[in-house]
């Protein structure tokens, strides 16, 4: 029979007290806990989506896409991703039931695949989800900087607005998740409102082609850009896989994370082929590429300005940067988890796995990611050719750049935790009970492996203009990153073999050390 690693198993005291089953606890002290009970479903699945941040996908993501890669066929790329995503989640989520861990891909693997493959894919999470925040931060000052020549006239580089986040999400990111779920959830509503405005624009406004369903046509998915494309897509969609790391933190972690990832995946990929659609049904398809290259990332709001007026577009792209905001704000604390799940498990060090008394959040998670944040934006700002040369080298180098190769680092996560989710039930006796689900996980763990393989091979595409070695140096940090785990979860094994075995296993394994440190009553009473 399989039992949730909470810890808690057998106490009856009522969930949500202290030492209750609903207080998933990591006793070396209160300071090694993250505070359960803080987070229901809907404050959840507003945080998840928060990381997706449809404003900038639509802005950001899609427009990009078009551009860089040339694939007329985006809208078509978020419907097949949505079914590999469903598939993903229906194992992903079973597992959740089972293990609670702020470290969720690594946390799975490693009780799938073993301790050493799970040190793996805690440093290739850590790298992913960092690498993505790294990419917000250049649209971030890109848009914050060209909102302040436009409407105030002051003219700053964008790393200046780029490093004042930084410095901004860094204080946030050590306050208590309540108040910052609140705050992602007043945004995401605005957006969502303002996306669906501007596409009921454009569908009662369309381009030449009309109402055109070309862009659905598996034909219009050819192309060298078609695998940086996809792992562009997968960007948007990242948030939902997000869920379990705060399982520890929600009151119900058996049933309001399942409930969330698939909440969550349902909407992305509805709301995004539908936006990518009519896109491409404003400038018509024929024409979305090249308006998108002419425009860049002024398409959206040249398209809502013609259709709703500047005043429109004005109020567009201020959420736009709010939105922008807010998903920097989520995958901090996703990375501060991390952190703070690696901390815990000896993975790192062992400060980074304590909380702060007052609020419950890995402090000292969220100040490295705030340290390694300002340093990477501040490198970029010192090879940045402004102001001779393209005023969107932010968009075009580090959000692009940093958002595949964070994509490529979730998509071989999520292939890795596919194979997991196979392995952790049947060696538990419980792969004819799970079919259906393990078979869910097989078939998403194929569809992401074509994924991966397709955005390996077209890389290039991204840094055509830069040099061929970027073409596997960007992508290289990810197996970089991967290997470096690895050794080091070998290392682990060798000379340190307890910390080894409890790779993965978060509360559960603090409790085992407690137990460990706390002599038994029989040799008390043999000393005595």
């Amino acid at each position: 029979m399989l039992t949730s690693s909470t810890g808690n198993t057998g106490n009856p005291r009522r969930a949500g007290t202290p030492g209750g089953p609903g207080e998933i606890s990591t006793f070396k002290g209160q300071e090694r806990a993250l505070r359960a009970g803080r987070i229901g479903t809907p404050g959840l699945l507003l945080s998840v989506l928060a990381a997706s941040a449809p404003l900038m996908v639509v802005g950001g993501v899609m427009v990009t896409t078009y551009q860089v890669m040339g694939i007329v066929g985006q809208p078509l790329l978020f419907v097949i991703l949505g079914v590999v995503m469903a598939l993903f989640s229906v194992g992903y989520a079973e597992m959740s039931r089972h293990v609670h861990n702020a470290g969720a891909f690594y946390a799975y693997i490693a009780r799938g695949l073993g301790g050493t493959a799970g040190a793996g894919a805690s440093f290739v999470a850590l790298a992913a989800y960092s690498a993505l925040q790294f990419g917000i931060y250049g649209i971030f000052g890109f848009e914050v900087s060209g909102l302040l020549d436009r409407h105030l006239g002051v003219t700053v580089a964008w790393w200046v607005p780029a490093l004042l986040g930084v410095l901004v999400v860094g204080v946030l990111g050590a306050l208590k998740i309540d108040l910052n779920a609140k705050v992602l959830g007043v945004l995401l509503a605005i957006e969502v409102i303002l996306i669906v405005v501007a596409d009921i624009a454009f569908a009662s406004r369309p381009g030449p082609q009309g109402l055109s369903l070309h862009a659905f046509d598996p034909a219009t998915l050819g192309g060298a850009g078609l695998g940086t494309a996809l792992c562009f897509a997968v960007a948007a969609f990242v948030g939902f896989e997000q869920a379990p790391v705060y399982a520890e933190e929600t009151s119900r972690p058996q049933t309001v994370v399942a409930r969330v990832m698939f909440l969550a995946v349902g909407f992305v990929a509805v709301f995004f082929a539908l936006s990518s659609w009519l896109i491409g049904v404003a400038t018509g398809p024929d024409h979305v590429v090249a308006t998108a290259g002419k425009e860049g990332p002024n398409l959206i709001f040249a398209l809502t300005g013609a259709r709703l007026g500047a005043t429109f577009a004005d109020i567009l792209h201020v959420f736009f940067v709010t939105g922008i905001f807010a998903s920097m704000l989520s995958f901090h604390n996703v990375v501060a988890r991390y952190a703070f799940a690696m901390g815990r498990e000896g993975l790192l060090p062992a400060a980074l796995g304590r909380t702060a008394r007052s609020s419950g959040a890995p402090a000292l998670g969220s100040l490295l990611q705030s340290v390694i944040s300002f340093v990477v934006v501040a490198v970029f700002a010192l090879t940045d050719r402004m102001p001779a040369g393209d005023p969107t080298t932010p968009v075009l180098r580090l959000f692009t750049w940093g958002g595949n190769v964070g994509a490529l680092g979730v998509i071989l996560l999520m292939a890795t935790a596919s194979v997991a989710v196979i392995a952790f039930f049947v060696r538990r006796g419980a792969g004819r009970a799970q079919a259906g689900r393990l078979l869910a996980a097989g078939l998403a763990a194929l569809g992401l492996l074509t994924v991966l393989v397709y955005a390996v091979k077209d890389f290039g595409v991204l840094v055509s203009a830069e040099g061929s070695a970027l073409s596997w140096v960007l992508p290289g940090v990810i197996g970089l990153a991967a290997v470096a785990g690895l050794l080091h979860g070998r290392v682990l094994r060798a000379r340190r073999p307890q910390t080894h075995a409890r790779i993965g296993l978060g509360n559960e394994a603090f409790q085992l050390e407690k137990a460990a440190s706390v002599p038994s009553s029989s040799s008390l009473r043999e000393e005595s």
